[in-house]
This record gives structure tokens, sequence and C-alpha cells, in this order.
């Protein structure tokens, strides 16, 4: 097969594209970038308001109902169409179908299940569990799973976590393909600061997201130096009890709530940002936001020191702490505001290590498991049909 041919691309993902988590981000920025290279490009996903993303066309298959799982809000499918499904997949005809797993047995199976025997099937596999509960959740999936599981060609993990916990719960052997960034829509220079340093969170305003462990660290660290704020960006259930928090702390002069934050402007504020913190507790399969802040020019980045972060900051210990040890965080972020050398070796590696996860470093690595598996499925069917 050519590696210049124009392909059929169908990203098939559960949840509702109308987010910009995780898991959506990854599907509209690689859908985006297939499209820039000519590629033809729809989605198959759950309940959604928009009707196009990127000049690809989006098919809103089932109505979706909201759950929380592994720490974070989702929503799932109800039963999508049988003949639905069977007379898109008819009409299309795609080389490929992307699935995003773990996926549901009432959507995203279904499409697995009805597609013609030349369709190439591969998979990104994203999770990592919060805990026990989330873990038996995923057990219990795969046994619905198991039957679909065995046509696809090739899954990946964004992850090693990843990949271990697909191994571990779903006796699927992967690889590593990273999450993707597309860093032009990031680039920027870092902007100074004047005599006020920034601290930045960005995320949503939950338990496991660590806002209120920064807090804390943040009120000590407000005893050891001045000319310092934190911006709190992102909203969520915890917004009252975090206001109320940085009250009774006496450090809410000192605190910014900025509230949601549009996709536009995430790159201005993570470019402001003299250390663009994130204390995520557990939950994290990988780290997006991490990469975002690099790419847009944050200073230094901290995070929390969970499985899913280490993967990205792992070489760096310094970019890595644990938000419940109050003292160690607030004496880190005061070794990231003031220690000038180690804040430039953490900033350089930071804009070099960023560049592997470009879209268009991942994107083409998906596009050759893309094609391999078209090949090796047009080989099937032609072994199939003399043999």
């Amino acid at each position: 097969m050519e590696n210049g041919r124009k392909l059929k691309v169908a990203l098939v993902f559960d949840d509702s594209l109308d987010s910009s988590d995780g898991v959506a981000q990854y599907v509209k920025t690689l859908g985006s970038w297939l499209s820039v290279q000519g590629h033809n490009v729809s989605y198959l996903v759950g309940e959604t308001k928009i009707a196009s993303w990127d000049g690809g066309r989006v098919h809103s298959l089932s109505k979706n109902i909201k759950v929380r799982f592994n720490g974070n809000k989702l929503s799932i499918p109800l039963p999508a169409s049988r003949r639905r499904i069977e007379r898109l997949l008819s009409q299309e005809e795609f080389d490929v179908l992307h699935v995003m797993a773990p996926y549901s047995p009432f959507m995203a199976a279904r499409v697995i299940k009805l597609a013609p025997p030349g369709t190439a099937i591969i998979g990104t596999f994203h999770i990592f569990p919060s805990g026990r509960l989330s873990t038996l959740g995923s057990k219990l999936l795969y046994r619905l799973l198991k039957p679909s599981l065995k046509r696809f060609g090739e899954i990946v993990s964004v992850s090693p976590v990843a990949a271990e916990f697909a191994n571990s719960a779903y006796h699927i052997d992967s690889f590593v393909v990273p999450n993707a960034i597309d860093i032009r829509r990031f680039k920027g220079s870092y902007p100074s600061s004047g005599s006020i340093k920034r601290i930045v969170f960005l995320g949503r305003l939950v338990d496991r997201k660590g806002a209120g462990q920064l807090l804390e660290a943040f009120s000590l660290l407000l005893g050891e130096i001045s000319g310092v704020e934190l911006i709190i960006a992102g909203d969520g259930p915890n917004r009252p009890r975090l206001e109320a928090q940085a009250e009774k702390l006496g450090i809410i002069n000192d605190v910014k709530f900025l509230g949601y934050i549009g996709e536009d402007d995430k790159p201005k504020l993570l470019a402001s940002a003299d250390i663009a913190c994130f204390p995520s507790l557990y939950g994290e399969s990988f780290g997006i936001v991490l990469l975002e802040a690099m790419a847009a020019g944050s200073r230094v980045i901290l995070a929390g020191d969970n499985p899913g972060y280490r993967s990205v900051l792992g070489s760096q210990p310094e970019l890595l702490v644990n938000p419940r040890q109050t003292e160690i965080f607030a004496k880190r972020l005061k070794r990231l505001l003031t220690d000038k050398k180690k804040i430039d070796e953490l900033h350089k590696w930071q804009r070099a290590n960023v560049a592997k996860y470009d879209v268009g470093v991942v994107g083409a690595k998906l596009l050759d498991i893309y094609n391999g598996q078209i090949a090796r499925q047009a080989k099937k069917s032609n072994n199939k049909t003399y043999g």
C-alpha cells in the first residue's frame, strides 16, 4: 500500500465531543491533524451537539446518561441503533475504525461487531484506575467486551501505566503511542511577570485535582516570600469550599478564582505562569495539561507525583511532588520561584521534551499503524477469497 493514499478514517468514541476533557481532546486533535493531511475523517460518537469538526462529519449515534467513573464526570451511551450503524458503515466504507478504549458494549462494541471484514480496527487505551471500585468495574466490563476485542488488529496505550492496566484488566498487549497536542496552538514566549510571581492552577475543581492541597502549601509559601500570587482557573463543585478555605487561611487577597477558562484562553494563561501547578492526587493516565503548559511556555511545571504524570515528568523528579506533604510542597514551590539556575535548566528540558508529543509526530506513528493494518486486512480477505 502506498503511504500517500488518502484514507477514510472513523474515530469512535462513546462519550460526547462537546467537552474539552482528555479523550475528547485527543479525538479532536488527532481528527483535525488527519483532515489537514488530506484524509477523510468522520467522528462516530455518543450524544453530541456539534455536527462537524474541522471538516469532518460528526455522527451522534446514541443518547447518553451522565455518570462518575475513575474520579471523572463522563457520559455513557444507551443502546445505539443497529440499523443506523449498519447503514452508516455501508455508506461510508471506512478504511479504518480507530476506537477509544475502554468502550461501551452499547455503542462502540456494536460498531466493531458490524464493521465489514475488510475494515481495519485499531484502538487507543486511555485509562488508569483511581481505586478498587474502578478496577473492579473495568474487570467486569472486560467480560462484556471480550468478543469484540478479538476484532482489533492493534491496540496502543497513551502511557506505560495505561498499558499495564490494559494488560492486567483487559488482557490487552499494547505498546505506547502517547497523547498528542498541537504545539502550534500553544507556542508563545515566556512573558515578563514583573515583580509579581505567578502560580497557575488549571483544572476541574474536584477533590482529586488537589487544589485544596495547593492552597495549604501556598499559605506556607507566603510566610517565606512575598510578591507571589496564585491563580485558580477552572470550575467545579468544590469552588465554594476552596474559596472558604482561602478565606480561612488568610490568603484570599493573594488568590484569584477565574472560573471556567475556554480553550482559546488557555495558551495565554499558561504562558503567564512562573509555575504551572497541577497537584492531582490520583486517577491520571497521562497528563495533556502538562504538555499544554510546556508548549505554551510556562516557566516550570510542578505536578502531583501520580503514575500518569510520572510517565511524562519522571525523568525530572524536581517537577513532581506529593501534594499531601504540605511543607515539602511549599519548599518546592519556593525553590521553583527563586533558584534561577534550576528554573532555567528545567525550562530548557520542558521545551525540548514537549516536541515528541506534537500531533505531527504522534499522528505519523498512528498513520503507519493504520496503513499496516489496512494491508493486513486486505491480505486476510484475499487469502479467504483464493484460499
